[in-house]
């Protein structure tokens, strides 16, 4: 998968393509039904497969007090992209210009000078151009005018809720991470690097490691089973988002501990995914009820292990 910054560096004189457009956070189970769509078309077609796609998200150019928190790193973002087949993905940096343009000069100014569009294939949702004022029905329109086909895709559910990023935000952030994973067809993860804490898990026999977290959404406050990937391999693991009120902890760190693994991880970057919320984050008496309480967490998660497998890479 070819990666292209900016709509000059895309190569002229290509194929042509059948492209989808959007943020594209998460690619959650609805991202992916659409880019499955563009995949199977082009390769049909014999045409490149692209996804056109923002940074940083619009909302933090046009109203910075509203932008969401991303569920995934761009880093994340990418190595999911890599794996769907995709032939190029087209990241346009995203600025007040940008935000300045209609629907139709964004099509004439930016992209269609460099792109020859076959085919757009979008959710039902899809908005574009200044405020937002562009939708499925006007980008017909300029398909029409461009000799383009739009392709509709339907919205995916599960149960009886639609998948979208917002709803996943609000599921992480109330802690309901079965759920996120639900909807985003894998486990919400966290990634950054391992960095040196105060080594107290280590004194009450449970030593953790503590994640210098590089991801914008964290899950709330408590205490959950994980699966935690470190050194090449997935490791069962319990993990805690909290402030450690025991110790009269400061901000908010995520600190996970492997089950049954021995070794230093300090500088190694891992991704620690959640699969079940055990409970809230709570003030213990001290390091003795803490223990124990701890202990407790890890035989929930190795049951939960005994009764499910690790969750697919």
């Amino acid at each position: 998968m070819n990666i292209w910054n900016g709509i000059d560096s895309y190569p002229e004189g290509g194929p042509p393509a059948v492209a989808t457009i959007g943020n594209y956070d998460g690619l959650h189970l609805g991202h992916q039904a659409i880019v499955r769509s563009v995949v199977k078309s082009a390769k049909r077609q014999g045409h490149a497969s692209v996804l056109i796609t923002f940074e940083p998200h619009p909302l933090s150019v046009v109203a910075p007090e509203r932008r969401p928190r991303q569920i995934q790193t761009r880093r994340q973002k990418l190595e999911s992209l890599e794996s769907t087949e995709l032939d190029a993905v087209l990241i346009l940096p995203f600025d007040s210009e940008l935000a300045s343009l209609s629907g139709e000069e964004f099509f004439s100014r930016i992209l269609c000078g460099r792109l020859r569009f076959s085919a757009i294939h979008v959710g039902s949702s899809f908005r574009f151009g200044q405020h937002r004022s562009g939708d499925v029905d006007l980008l017909r329109l300029i398909g029409k005018d461009r000799d383009f086909e739009v392709v509709g895709v339907a919205p995916v559910t599960v149960g009886d809720r639609v998948v979208s990023s917002s709803s996943i935000r609000k599921l992480v952030e109330d802690g309901e991470v079965a759920a996120a994973g639900e909807m985003l067809g894998r486990p919400f993860g966290v990634v950054g690097e391992v960095v040196e804490g105060d080594g107290r898990g280590r004194t009450i026999r449970f030593p953790t490691a503590n994640l210098d977290a590089e991801n914008d959404l964290l899950p709330r406050r408590g205490v959950y089973v994980t699966e935690t990937v470190a050194l090449a391999t997935r490791h069962a693991s319990v993990s805690n988002v909290g402030i450690r009120p025991t110790f009269n902890g400061g901000g908010v760190v995520v600190e996970t501990h492997l089950l049954g693994f021995e070794g230093d991880l300090y500088g190694q970057r891992i991704e620690v995914r959640f699969l079940e919320r055990l409970r809230d984050e709570r003030r213990f008496s001290g390091p003795e009820e803490l223990a124990d309480q701890i202990a407790r967490d890890r035989a929930a998660a190795e049951a939960y292990f005994q009764n499910l497998p690790l969750a697919a890479s």
